[in-house]
């Protein structure tokens, strides 16, 4: 029996149509994009090795909010079934139009997702080239499940751990790495090779409840450059930033003007994460920063961080509890 597979569209990259194969470019000023089951008939084999549910969401631009996309994610509830259950004169609006929140998610028991783009979890989901450029990659094959691993970005037939994969090139179809640690496996024809696992804990088993929330903390992420004066994370504390995470110089470093804005931000009761402009590697516990109040983003470039602490800070605002959260997510 097939697995039960549901691939949810929101839109992005994959989602856009260009002027043309070879427009690589200027794809987002096209004003086309694809809904999902148009990405999906575009690659009918998929079918053959999954019960495939398609899941029309929206189609906005990978730009929009991330923070808002998860929530609205989080919350649509399921259908009844696979037919769409939008009015007849929603379901027949022109296909290059946003159809705003559009309330159609997977059948119970679905045995994997996959998608266009990212969905409620503490990591940036990446994105990929459009579906209909030379070299992009659609919905995957059905794929045994490696169980408690979490969310996968398996592109260019590379398995990555969501947590741990990075866009590092613009244009390159080997964009998605992980830094310091590899791939956990990859796809070879019809085999799928796991080599391995990713020890921090994953969603689902997490301890984060967004669905009863209206909006996420904000948290607002600050970059370091020689001779900074600290003017950004004083913008940030003015507006109402709870969190602030800092894209340091590594291994974790700011400069003088950014300590005293810090300083600052901790006194006013924002909480203060660092994490490093690097690209990889552990933000630095400094001895400077600490006492301050500053904790460790770990390993977890800013962005990441920021969606991390953004959900730390729906269940504590206690130090402690913040840093047990990066140490185990």
């Amino acid at each position: 029996m097939a697995r039960k597979v549901a691939f949810i569209g929101t839109g992005g990259t994959i989602a856009s149509i260009g002027k043309g194969p070879l427009d690589l470019i200027d794809y987002g000023a096209n004003n086309t994009v694809v809904h999902a089951e148009d990405i999906v008939t575009a690659v009918p084999s998929v079918r053959e090795v999954a019960d495939l549910v398609v899941v029309k969401f929206r189609d906005i631009p990978s730009t929009r909010d991330l923070v808002s996309r998860m929530e609205t994610t989080r919350r649509a509830p399921p259908s009844a079934g696979r037919g769409d259950p939008r009015p007849r004169r929603d379901r027949d609006r022109p296909r290059h139009r946003v159809s705003g929140r559009e309330r159609v998610f997977p059948q119970p028991h679905a045995q994997g997702a996959g998608g266009d783009r990212g969905l409620a979890a503490p990591a940036e989901r990446p994105g990929k080239r459009r579906g209909d450029e030379p070299g992009g990659r659609g919905p995957g094959r059905g794929q045994p499940r490696l169980g408690g691993a979490g969310v996968f970005v398996v592109l260019n037939d590379k398995i990555q751990a969501a947590r741990e994969a990075t866009k590092t090139s613009t244009f390159r179809l080997q964009t998605f790495r992980t830094p310091d640690f590899g791939v956990l496996g990859g796809v070879d024809g019809e085999h799928v090779r796991y080599y391995r696992r990713t020890e921090r804990r994953n969603a689902p088993d997490t301890e984060f409840d967004i669905a009863p929330l209206d909006s996420l903390p904000r948290v607002d992420i600050s970059y370091s450059y020689a001779g900074a004066d600290g003017t950004a994370i004083r913008a940030f504390t003015s507006v109402g930033a709870k969190g602030i995470v800092l894209a340091a110089f590594a291994p974790g470093m700011v400069t003088p003007g950014e300590q005293e804005a810090i300083k600052a931000a901790v006194e006013a009761g924002v909480t203060v994460v660092v994490s490093t402009r690097a690209g990889s590697g552990v933000a630095l516990d400094s001895a400077k920063l600490r006492p301050v109040g500053v904790l460790s983003a770990d390993n977890l470039n800013p962005q990441k961080a920021r969606l991390l602490l953004a959900l730390a800070l729906t269940v504590t605002r206690e130090p402690d509890e913040i840093r047990r959260i990066f140490a185990t997510y």
